[in-house]
């Protein structure tokens, strides 16, 4: 792959997306979202939002927003206008998997720009990781409304610095955790929910492979995931060679799963196994990334630095003179 592109900032004149990808939102989140641009511009990025049909589809298809067909068209049209900046996703679920088919590299690469969402968007996030472009594995319409606070500040606030391009530096530290394995560790930052991730290994868009080729660091989150499903997605990578090859590990937030007769938590099972692995990268548990209110906005192909020792855990990103 050549140089990765980093997307040019939002114009305060710009316009922003909001795109249905995957699943239905509720109403009342797209409002909210729309209010905020209306009521208080100047915590928002861009000057307008553009709301597409896929988002709101009054025919949408069973679990999905819209039908594939306008899913596709939606996101094509977002992301080859001009005056589009940033496109957001209005939530994660399933079904972006579907529009991998249909959305070109050239296509892509032709129209680069920032795109964000997690969970399910990470299927996108490889699309334009493989098309040489960089992404925002962050929160979507709902993060975006509740704004809560992530432990660095405001999502609104964190998020709109980073899309403007404020800063071509955005550094996080946490605490450090009883599991964690200290080092230093540099490299291109890959990552998103395991789940997805798993599901395209083998495929053109497969993330975790890239490891095998160039210095990665690695980041994982997932929801509503068995301790076992975790452990067993857990052992593809180890079966893989991507835990003897990556430079660090991110373990983020595993959200929603219930201890089984093997494992009290999910933390527990996950150094077990990388112990037993003998992974002897960097490895910082319990970072602030996944399906809750602690998941700050990390950019996807940004060359980065994991540090981590018995006091604290510092990620530190490179977001643009790459």
């Amino acid at each position: 792959m050549g140089k990765l592109i980093i997307p040019a900032g939002v114009r305060a004149d710009g316009k922003v997306a909001l795109i249905g990808p995957a699943t239905r939102i509720k109403p009342e989140i797209v409002e909210g979202l729309v209010s905020l641009y209306a009521e208080r511009p100047d915590e928002m990025p861009g000057a307008e939002l553009i709301v597409y049909p896929s988002v709101l589809d009054e025919n949408a298809c069973g679990s999905y927003a819209a039908s594939l067909a306008q899913r596709v068209a939606d996101f094509t049209d977002a992301w080859s206008r001009e005056d589009v900046d940033l496109v957001i996703c209005a939530r994660g679920g399933y079904g972006c998997v579907h529009m991998l088919d249909y959305l070109s590299s050239d296509f892509i690469s032709a129209h680069p720009k920032w795109l964000v969402g997690f969970s399910d968007v990470t299927a996108l996030h490889a699309l334009l990781y493989k098309s040489g472009i960089a992404s925002i594995h962050g929160g979507m319409a709902k993060q975006l409304v509740e704004n809560t606070d992530s432990g660095f500040g405001s999502y609104r606030k964190v998020f709109k610095n980073l899309v403007e391009s404020a800063s071509p530096m955005l550094e996080y530290t946490i605490p450090t955790h009883q599991y964690n394995a200290a080092g230093e560790g540099r490299g291109v930052l890959l990552g998103g929910n395991l789940a997805v991730l798993n599901g395209l290994g083998g495929t053109p868009f497969d993330l975790m492979a890239e490891s095998l080729h160039q210095d990665v660091i690695l980041f994982l989150e997932d929801v509503s995931e068995p301790i076992y499903a975790v452990e067993r997605m857990l052992y593809r990578l180890h079966l893989q060679g991507v835990l003897r090859k990556v430079k660090g590990i991110i373990v983020g937030q595993f959200t929603d799963w219930k201890s089984d007769r093997n494992h009290e938590s999910m933390y527990d099972m996950i150094h077990e196994r990388f112990t037993e692995w003998g992974v002897s990268c960097p490895v910082a548990f319990d970072f602030p990334v996944g399906h809750n209110d602690r998941n700050v906005p990390l950019v996807e192909g940004a060359e980065v630095c994991l540090k981590v020792d018995w006091e604290s855990v510092s990620l530190a990103m490179k977001i643009h003179d790459f």
